[in-house]
């Protein structure tokens, strides 16, 4: 897939910045500097959804990654499991996520959250009533209410990147875990762990 929409020329200063950062502009930016305001205000929700602080980072990181490989998002698989490694996480785990239900690294915890995080992108939503049950009696209701505003998160700027067909950068080419595939069986994403 190509980008839909050509790259926008952003300020020098804030390119500078982003090549710091990540090593490269990430291609969103580029992509939402046609409308700054729309740009800056992506750019501001999503890192007010990063300082949040109630949820375990590493459960938001993989819920985040889940929504990604469900919507098809290479982008978003790309960058956080790079970012996964710049917070510490486990890259045995995060390295796993798209194949989530068919590996052995993740604890049931991990597991009801990777659900959760598939049944709030399905069309129409499948929650249940017991795996939300299930997870805000472990997590608590400020951790539950931050987790489901990041992951309704991830699907705004996951569906986003896919709609203007931004793909992987290679951000995650620094892990030294490649990044399993997706599996391609048809219903995966409906099925529940819970």
């Amino acid at each position: 897939m190509a980008l839909r929409i050509p790259k926008a020329e952003l300020p020098t200063e804030l390119s500078e910045t982003m090549i710091e950062q990540f090593g490269a502009v990430p291609e969103p930016f580029e992509v939402t500097g046609h409308n700054p305001k729309v740009s800056a205000d992506s750019a501001e929700i999503g890192g007010r959804v990063n300082a949040w602080d109630m949820a375990d980072e590493g459960l938001k990181t993989f819920a985040h990654m889940a929504v990604a490989a469900q919507v098809g998002c290479s982008w978003c698989l790309d960058i956080n499991y790079f970012q996964a490694l710049h917070k510490d996480l486990d890259l045995a785990k995060a390295s796993q996520v798209p194949r989530w239900r068919e590996s052995e690294v993740f604890t049931p915890l991990e597991r009801d959250v990777l659900a959760y995080a598939e049944a709030m992108t399905n069309t129409p939503p499948t929650v249940t009533d017991e795996l939300y049950a299930g997870l805000l009696e472990r997590l608590g209701p400020a951790a539950m209410v931050e987790l489901t505003a990041a992951i309704g998160f991830a699907n705004m700027s996951t569906r986003n990147n896919s709609a203007h067909g931004i793909t992987s950068q290679g951000f995650s080419a620094a892990c030294e875990i490649p990044l399993a595939a997706r599996p391609r069986t048809p219903g995966a994403e409906a099925t529940s762990a819970a």
